[in-house]
């Protein structure tokens, strides 16, 4: 017993004081864990590393780890952050129509798994446990974030995600409609246009009509209800191809700007999908606009330079296909805020990430 302590309780004895306070500082105290514990960061804390005890030195590559040490035989607890999603503020990882949203300014690590219901107890599903072109090894190349389709996985599955620190992006098509959707026969016959080259079962939307614009708002809600984090908006540059209506990068830009604002109004980030593939100014016009980008093959068809806007500002999420990762990956790797990888083309799980 330390002199001071016993000097202490003399003290009490002698002017018949309340010696609780002296017991109480004889028993242990137990490390625990501060609020910055099992948050998703993208540097590492500094602060709310512990409740009670003593914090040590963080370490780590991030996600990054400290412990608690309990005073006076007290236990030590073990802290850590859950993997950074992106370069991206803190927001609310569902809709709530809080005018707060996903803003990624990277991008992290990422699954895209389209073909069916995301498995959330398949590794083949969830793409962990892979190796990087850059050697980096399992976890740190497990995905942080996972853009899965909207119609296909319930909010459960999307719950189960975040419960494990991702982020979640909701595919949708809103420029096409497919026609084994469960609102296709909403869409008005006179707006539906020409097949889409390779994909039979769906057409060109005509993105003028009003009665277009709310089926394919009530497609982002249910995004929203369901808890996803963003919308990954496919066939979004439709202006450039075929689609049997006089459409054009105006009525474009217009007709997404509504969906964006939409999409923020309840809590979503909204995603450009593959603004590069239209060869003119729409993804630099859309910079303000559009959250973050996922683009497909623009190391292969030289499209990459159409993103700068975009490069070090916002996440750029590329996918290639048969492109060699060695061809991609140093390209991508020169790129702040980019990450490629490679996929199947039938987006069924497979994946080889860069980094």
């Amino acid at each position: 017993m330390r002199k001071s302590l016993t000097l202490t309780l003399a003290l009490a004895q002698l002017i018949g004081a309340d010696t609780s306070f002296a017991r109480h500082a004889m028993q242990p105290v137990n490390g625990a864990c501060g609020p910055a514990n099992g948050v998703a960061l993208t540097t590492a804390p500094t602060t709310g590393l512990c409740t009670t005890g003593t914090p040590s030195a963080v370490s780590g590559p991030g996600p990054w780890s400290w412990t608690c040490a309990g005073n006076k035989s007290g236990t030590t607890a073990q802290c850590s952050t859950s993997s950074p999603v992106s370069g991206g503020a803190s927001l609310p990882v569902s809709g709530g129509g809080t005018g707060s949203w996903w803003r990624p300014a990277a991008a992290g690590e990422w699954q895209w798994e389209i073909e069916h219901p995301l498995d959330i107890s398949s590794a083949s599903d969830m793409g962990v446990g892979r190796t990087a072109y850059s050697s980096a090894p399992a976890p740190n190349t497990d995905p942080v974030v996972y853009d899965i389709d909207g119609f296909d996985n319930p909010a459960t599955t999307v719950a189960a995600l975040h419960a494990k620190g991702k982020k979640v992006v909701c595919y949708i098509e809103v420029g096409a409609a497919e026609s084994y959707r469960p609102d296709y026969a909403q869409f008005p016959a006179a707006a539906l246009g020409n097949v889409m080259p390779g994909y039979s079962s769906e057409k060109y939307l005509d993105i003028r009509n009003p009665t277009v614009v709310s089926i394919i708002k009530a497609r982002i809600q249910m995004c929203a209800t369901k808890g996803f984090d963003a919308i990954e908006p496919d066939i979004d540059e439709s202006y450039t191809s075929n689609t049997g209506f006089p459409l054009t990068k105006a009525i474009e830009e217009a007709y997404m700007t509504t969906l964006a604002n939409y999409a923020h109004s309840l809590g979503l980030a909204m995603f450009g999908k593959n603004p590069d593939d239209t060869g003119d100014s729409y993804a630099a016009d859309m910079v303000n606009v559009f959250d973050a980008v996922l683009t497909e093959q623009c190391n292969e068809y030289g499209t990459c330079s159409l993103l700068n806007a975009y490069t070090g500002k916002k996440a750029v999420f590329n996918a290639e296909y048969s492109n060699p990762l060695s061809n991609f990956c140093p390209a991508d790797a020169t790129r702040p805020g980019w990450n490629g990888t490679q996929f199947p083309t039938s987006l069924s799980g497979a994946r080889a990430p860069c980094r």
